[in-house]
């Protein structure tokens, strides 16, 4: 289970995360959704340990991401896709993550094949499209074998049946009991794969619960989101990240 309690983010004068509160459950897939600069991002590397807060807890299964020993066991994480040395084999990558964690080397051919990566797994990662990045970066999620995964934009550089797979897969996570949070831009593909959702805008909560209380009167998530966030987009008040537009 993930629980944010009250969490605040300042940079300098201004909050990037503003007193949110939010929980993502076991065997659901849970949205965490919001424009650009709503502090998604902060939330998440606060969250698992990147970065740290000014006030409030970030917790996963009581417990902050610091705290955890060989933390891959409990969470697995994607933030800003793989993170991988261009030089090395897609193997050589998770092998010094498995070994990082005390995590056996036979996972390696495991998140391969579920990833549909092994026939690539000698192949240097800088001959990767976008796509098997981001399906790499999923299988160095899944090593530990987590009860927990924690995606930024996984579908980003996907083909559709890519983001199909990614549909399917996060769906499959939920049914074996999983708690599964995943940001992203795609307001369709998430409101046919969350169970939950959190909008967040301007660092702060605008709605949450399960797809019908987010929905309201709206005919679907999409424009329920713009509805709920219109007006709150850095860019639309000449402000990014704080500073004013050039």
């Amino acid at each position: 289970m993930i629980e944010i309690n009250n969490l605040v983010k300042r940079h300098g004068t201004r909050n990037v995360v503003d007193d949110i509160s939010f929980t993502a459950q076991p065997g659901r897939v849970t949205g965490f959704l919001g424009p650009n600069g709503a502090g998604k991002s902060s939330t998440l590397r606060i969250l698992l340990g990147l970065d740290k807060a000014t006030s409030g807890t970030a917790l996963i299964n009581g417990s902050a991401y610091r705290s955890m020993h060989n933390p891959l066991r409990t969470v697995g994480a994607m933030l800003d896709g793989p993170g991988a040395n261009k030089g090395h084999t897609a193997k050589a990558h998770l092998t010094w993550i498995a070994q990082s964690n005390g995590i056996p080397l036979s996972r390696i051919s495991e998140v391969l094949a579920k990833t549909g990566l092994s026939d690539a797994s000698r192949t240097r990662i800088g001959g990767f499209s976008l796509g098997m990045g981001q399906r790499l970066g999923i299988a160095a999620a899944l090593l530990g074998d987590p009860e927990i995964l924690v995606l930024d934009e996984p579908t980003n550089g996907l083909d559709p049946d890519g983001i199909r797979w990614i549909r399917r897969f996060l769906r499959s996570m939920a049914e074996d009991g999983k708690t599964v949070l995943v940001s992203s831009h795609l307001m369709g593909e998430m409101e046919e794969t969350a169970d939950d959702f959190v909008v967040i805008a301007r660092g702060l909560v605008v709605a949450q619960g399960a797809g019908d209380e987010v929905r309201g009167n709206h005919c679907n998530l999409e424009t329920a989101f713009f509805a709920l966030t219109e007006g709150q987009t850095e860019y639309l008040s000449g402000r990014i990240d704080g500073a004013e537009q050039a």
